[in-house]
């Protein structure tokens, strides 16, 4: 049934795609879709605005207008559906995907590049395990225990030359993109992960672009939901592959 109320209104044309609404929106009415930040269905809306101080563009407002009512149990049902949707987090078997078959390993250092200066050698892996993507990568993961974590962009490694030199030496890395991937979904597993390792630090690797604005309020939102304070650093690269911000967030 329809009837007069206040309802979150979402300017398609100030909307940038960055998506850092989405993991405000407890009742998942937001979905980037497209690029664009869009209301999934009107009765899945409250019409609070937990979400507007989110956005950094502000295409987010609330308006009064003739919408569906706010269905309690249809979000309910929505959101048991989403969870549906995402494999059950366990290690996977020998007969599963190779791409998330979960391995630690040794970093690849050959016997010259390990007499080389530090600063010419720049052709060695530094990465310690599989796999990398934050759907994939398992809470339960044993390479997560105690670790340095870095969460990087996944245009990041392609943008900054000397990625695994600078960032991914001695850090467990997952990549993602929070433009193209599920944003809440990121949220949840990194709130799991927080919950089940002891991560002793975070750093994360998003490019200039306002997609990339939301990765970090994603990791402080699961932090804060996981009831953790860990410290946190935010390195911004451009383009052209250049260092143009390091910050310490708060925890």
């Amino acid at each position: 049934m329809k009837v007069k109320r206040k309802i979150i209104h979402i300017d398609d044309e100030l909307c940038d795609g960055c998506g850092a609404c989405v993991p405000s929106c407890a009742e998942g009415a937001i979905q980037l879709i497209d690029g664009k930040a869009k209301m999934v269905a009107e009765k899945y809306c409250d019409g609070l605005g937990a979400c507007l101080g989110e956005c950094p563009k502000g295409a987010l407002s609330i308006e009064e207008r003739v919408a569906e009512e706010f269905d309690e149990e249809a979000v309910e049902e929505y959101l048991a559906s989403k969870e549906e949707e995402v494999p059950a987090e366990a290690l996977p078997t020998a007969g599963s995907c190779p791409a998330s078959r979960v391995q630690t390993f040794a970093p690849s250092v050959s016997c010259d590049s390990a007499n080389e200066p530090a600063l010419q050698s720049g052709s060695d892996s530094a990465l310690s395990h599989w796999p990398v993507q934050i759907r994939l990568v398992p809470p339960t993961a044993p390479f997560l225990k105690g670790a340095d974590l870095l969460v990087a962009a996944d245009c990041t490694p392609v943008a900054y030359p000397h990625f695994h030199r600078d960032f991914l030496k001695g850090k467990v890395v997952m990549v993602g993109c929070p433009k193209f991937d599920d944003v809440k979904g990121y949220v949840q597993k990194f709130i799991d992960i927080f919950r089940e390792a002891d991560i002793q630090g975070v750093t994360i690797l998003d490019m200039e672009v306002p997609c990339c604005s939301a990765l970090p309020g994603i990791v402080k939102r699961a932090m804060e939901s996981a009831g953790k304070k860990i410290p946190l650093e935010e390195v911004t690269i451009s383009s052209k592959g250049e260092i143009l911000k390091r910050e310490r967030l708060a925890a």
